[in-house]
């Protein structure tokens, strides 16, 4: 990997890990809907041009059924469901659960595309979803007067599974479509949803600077501007190895939840999101004992 991508993979990393302190900053003000709403928005003004301007157009309005429902669940619902969770978890933890993304999607990959997997993908899943339970166990509450972090938890978990689910749609019904038109046309399927939602949901009190400002950052850094990134580096370094993105997301969420929300980092936490990063790397064959097992070998 040359040092350029290292340092794409790694701002990209930064901004995704970002984005979680933003919806934290703004999700209290604006709510989610109205939250979830202008960062698609937002990111649909500033992908639009620029994919109709690389000739584009074609593709979207030749897959724009297909590209809509992937709008829908791998934006606006897991969008919204983030934006909710921002409100009584804290920015590490969301990110934390964000990274089982990959679990779902190799588990519905098997179930749908008949992915193979082999024996050390199966006891990554296995290895991730109990590092996902041990964690929701300590951290999700549905007691009556508590903060209900349960029904964030879930939200967080919802939206990976939505985020799973659309890859395997993605890579059956979208293959070969150009990755700027899906992303473009993903974020304005969503605005177009979300809009009629936010217009009933848009906050009866005027929404200060600092939320405004973490909402725009929250389009225009971590949606548009890391689509961007995202879909370069798949050009550049391959699509498995972009999914070390996956891995790097949290170190940033944690970083920038403590310094700017001087937001806490449990034990167990940091337990928890070992456990899951150790399944999912296994689980989508970022890391293989087996290969690395034969490679040592051949080498000697």
């Amino acid at each position: 990997m040359r040092p350029r991508d290292l340092a794409e993979l790694l701002l990209l990393a930064a901004l995704w890990g970002a984005s979680f302190l933003f919806m934290r900053l703004g999700a209290g003000e604006f709510g989610p809907v109205a939250l979830a709403s202008v960062r698609v928005g937002l990111a649909s003004l500033v992908l639009l041009p620029l994919a109709l301007a690389s000739g584009n157009g074609v593709a979207l309005r030749h897959h724009w059924r297909d590209i809509a429902i992937v709008g829908i669940s791998n934006s606006a619902l897991p969008f919204l469901a983030y934006s909710f969770a921002a409100l009584s978890i804290t920015a590490g933890l969301a990110s934390v659960f964000n990274a089982t993304t990959p679990l779902w999607g190799a588990l519905i990959a098997w179930l749908w595309l008949r992915d193979r997997l082999t024996t050390w993908r199966v006891v990554g899943l296995v290895i991730g979803f109990a590092g996902v339970l041990w964690l929701a166990w300590d951290k999700a509450s549905f007691k009556p007067g508590a903060d209900q972090t349960g029904w964030a938890v879930l939200a967080c978990l919802g939206a990976t599974l939505l985020y799973g689910w659309s890859a395997s749609f993605t890579k059956r019904r979208l293959t070969g479509v150009p990755p700027m038109a899906v992303a473009t046309g993903s974020q304005c399927a969503a605005a177009i949803v979300l809009l009629p939602l936010a217009c009933f949901a848009w906050p009866a009190q005027p929404v200060s600077a600092t939320a405004w400002t973490a909402a725009v950052l929250l389009a225009l850094l971590s949606t548009a501007l890391a689509y961007l990134l995202y879909f370069r580096l798949i050009a550049h370094i391959g699509p498995a190895n972009a999914v070390a993105v996956t891995f790097l997301i949290p170190v940033f969420a944690v970083l920038w939840g403590g310094v700017f929300l001087h937001e806490e980092v449990s034990g167990v936490m940091l337990a928890g999101c070992m456990v899951i990063l150790l399944g999912t790397s296994l689980a989508t064959g970022f890391w293989s004992p087996a290969s690395r097992k034969t490679a040592t070998d051949a080498a000697r």
